[in-house]
């Protein structure tokens, strides 16, 4: 009973004890170096399909280049610990504070500092908030850092790259499959530092139905102001076509509109029942345009555009469209 507590407290930490198929967990560590001409990301992870054949990977993901690899490793080469989150995968090591690579292409080690994580609370451990309680979701999702500071060097492709003084995020997903309809972006590169954002939008499956479910969360100031399904908020605009994407969400105190600008994106793998068998896009070099608009005081606290956006449009984006409530303010996007 402990253990399922503590893990279930600490989204970060493997949440896979005594699984043995038709699930994934895999962790994303994006990474960016400070003159911005290196974008990467590496997904640690294992996966178990419905069979109970299992394997390890670590995928890598040139965001400039748009290249991706994906390296299997048998799934006893997988090491989790117990009680706080660090992985081995064969001679490769990732953890909140840490990466260290020893892959054919892809060597080095890296470490964060300064490093911001989603709030935990009693009753609302990490960005799922209460559904975290519920057992049965198709997906769970975690956030370890909205930003932080990057020390170290990586060798890439036998190209040594110096991310000291770059800017990392790092989050997790865990459970069966990826939602059939979603978007996700995110960005930490704005005209000044310590400015976050991360949105998603999918089509969550629910007791024999669904619902469109959202989680987005913007940290500027040393303040994470958070629009989410349980807190009250509410999803205004979900919308896309070959170029954009755009939302608009709401809570009591702010209005959040963003128009994410979609690039060439890179063929990643993708969990369906468990194993890495599905294919989603990613882009790395995508712009969002971020406006935050305070309801109380009537003023705009943030327009602005953020770089090396992250930015997935996946599945049948017409199950999440929302159009714009007629009884709402003019769309300014």
């Amino acid at each position: 009973m402990y253990n399922r507590l503590q893990k279930l407290f600490h989204p970060d930490q493997f949440q896979g004890w005594g699984k043995s198929k038709k699930y994934f967990e895999g962790w994303y560590f994006k990474v960016v170096n400070a003159s911005e001409t290196k974008a990467l990301a590496f997904i640690p992870g294992i996966a178990m399909a419905e069979n109970g054949t299992k394997q390890a990977f670590v995928q890598v993901m040139d965001g400039k280049k748009r290249t991706a690899e994906y390296h299997k490793f048998e799934a006893a080469e997988f090491h989790p610990k117990a009680g706080k989150f660090e992985v081995e995968i064969a001679t490769n090591f990732f953890s909140n504070d840490s990466m260290r690579l020893d892959l054919p292409n892809a060597v080095g080690q890296l470490r964060f500092t300064d490093i911001i994580p989603w709030p935990d609370k009693w009753y609302s451990p990490g960005i799922m908030g209460p559904y975290s309680f519920v057992p049965f979701m198709e997906c769970y999702h975690g956030i370890l850092s909205m930003d932080h500071r990057i020390n170290g060097q990586l060798i890439i492709q036998g190209e040594t790259i110096d991310f000291t003084n770059g800017r990392g995020y790092i989050e997790k997903d865990w459970g069966q499959s990826f939602p059939s309809a979603y978007f996700w972006m995110q960005t930490n590169h704005f005209s000044e530092p310590g400015i976050s954002l991360k949105a998603s939008v999918a089509k969550i499956p629910w007791l024999g139905n669904s619902f469109v479910g959202f989680i987005a969360g913007i940290w500027m100031h040393d303040q994470l102001i958070q629009f989410t399904t349980y807190n009250g908020s509410k999803l205004i605009k979900s919308y896309a076509d070959q170029n954009e994407v755009k939302l608009i969400l709401e809570n009591r105190l702010y209005r959040l509109e963003i128009i994410a600008h979609r690039e060439k994106s890179t063929q990643l793998a993708s969990p369906i029942l468990g194993f890495m068998d599905g294919r989603i896009e990613e882009s790395m070099t995508s712009l969002i345009d971020v406006q935050l608009y305070d309801k109380k005081n009537h003023n705009i606290i943030l327009l602005d555009t953020g770089r090396n956006a992250g930015l997935e449009v996946a599945g049948k984006i017409k199950d999440i469209t929302i159009p714009l409530y007629r009884n709402t303010k003019k769309d300014n996007f």
